[in-house]
């Protein structure tokens, strides 16, 4: 005889919107929409927004949740009004891993920043009388994360979010609405007054044990990151992700590589802790350019680019480029003697077309020498973004 189910407690119903920004997407929920609990950081809050995304998940699907089990579709945004002055909202970004139980607060996503103004504006969070019937509304955004400013500039159309467009973005298939984003003083000089470049040198020297011995730049600029040479590593700056993902070992020698990176620019104190810490920092390999086939089928030209730049994310090679390694690229790009600057030809620049795996993009970046130190003070970048889906979403209330 079938035995009557145990009485459990109904799921939890959360007010959420799913959304694409840039290259990525995420789960975007308004801090006053969580459960109380959750309006916090700490052991609830992650919980509940590992249970969204169904991570932790031992077969990689992400079948239980909400997320799309790559690093570029496993995140979660929280919004609410800003108590910073002269800021319309606070944005806190959640980098989930696929397998593991707990979630990196540690950076910033420049793509999904894309989405937070359109976001902010759907949802009520900016005053009417500033949003313009027809035009373009600013919206100034705190980068919760990583304490820095965020400018906004989103289109509307007849009082709302104008979403369709025809600004394409390699590595989404269709065109949308064009964002202009402005990334404020990117550089992250952190708690104790460090420099964007951490070592106090635009390049450095790492020996790794078991790996080799690398020249590279450690910079803190949109996001801390790390910059090898692609002719170091054995690849040439064109490889796609089969050529990266399905290489067990190349991966375990990167993150041998970002590890040792992370302890020399004073992240983490021993290489065992970055494995808590796999959000930041990222580690890229760049090269000069060079004609090569996206991965769409596109053909992309060396003499359309300035350089090849290819990035990991949460350990595998990224399908396109994360929005603020994009902007460290621009950054290093503009410093002479990082390898990005030599990679892009060791012109003087203001700005940086690079080859990724789906395509081109384009950055700009402002820095100055104050005091013997570099500064970046600002960079630019367009994005596009769309609400996917508005609603509810469902977590088991235990």
């Amino acid at each position: 005889m079938t035995q009557p189910p145990r009485r459990h407690a109904p799921q939890l119903k959360i007010p959420a919107t799913y959304m694409r920004g840039g290259t990525s997407k995420g789960v975007f929920f308004r801090l006053d929409d969580l459960p109380e609990a959750a309006r916090v950081p700490g052991r609830a809050r992650d919980a509940l927004l590992l249970r969204v995304i169904g991570s932790p998940d031992p077969y990689g699907k992400h079948t239980d949740g909400m997320g799309g089990a790559t690093s570029s579709t496993s995140k979660v945004v929280i919004i609410g009004r800003s108590a910073v002055p002269g800021h319309d909202v606070d944005y806190l970004y959640g980098q989930v891993p696929i397998d593991g139980d707990f979630i990196d607060w540690s950076g910033n996503c420049g793509n999904l920043s894309s989405a937070v103004g359109p976001f902010a504006i759907a949802n009520g969070l900016i005053d009417p009388e500033r949003v313009p019937r027809d035009g373009i509304c600013t919206v100034r955004i705190w980068q919760a994360n990583i304490g820095k400013t965020i400018v906004a500039h989103v289109p509307v159309s007849d009082g709302e979010v104008q979403e369709t467009g025809d600004f394409e973005l390699d590595g989404v298939t269709f065109p949308a609405a064009e964002i202009a984003l402005e990334f404020l003083d990117p550089a992250d000089e952190g708690e104790d007054g460090g420099t964007m470049f951490p070592t106090g040198h635009v390049v450095d020297e790492l020996d790794v044990a078991g790996v080799g011995r690398f020249r590279a730049t450690l910079i803190n600029a949109g996001v801390p990151m790390v910059f090898l040479e692609a002719a170091a590593l054995g690849y040439d700056g064109t490889e796609l992700q089969p050529a990266i993902n399905e290489d067990a070992a190349a991966l375990a020698r990167l993150e041998a590589i970002r590890a040792e990176a992370a302890v020399r620019m004073g992240l983490i104190a021993d290489v065992a802790e970055a494995a808590r810490r796999p959000l930041t920092p990222k580690i890229a390999f760049v090269a000069p350019a060079k004609d090569y086939v996206s991965s769409s089928g596109k053909p992309v030209r060396a003499a359309d680019i300035d350089l090849l730049a290819r990035a990991i994310s949460m350990g595998k090679l990224h399908h396109a480029m994360m929005g603020t390694a994009s902007v460290a690229i621009a950054t290093a790009a503009a410093v002479p003697g990082t390898v990005v600057h030599a990679a892009a030809g060791g012109d003087n620049r203001d700005a940086v077309r690079f080859g990724h795996p789906s395509g081109t993009m384009r950055v700009g970046a402002e820095v100055k020498q104050v005091d013997g130190q570099w500064v970046a003070t600002k960079a630019v970048m367009s994005r596009s973004a769309r609400m996917l889906m508005e609603g509810r979403v469902r977590v088991p209330a235990d």
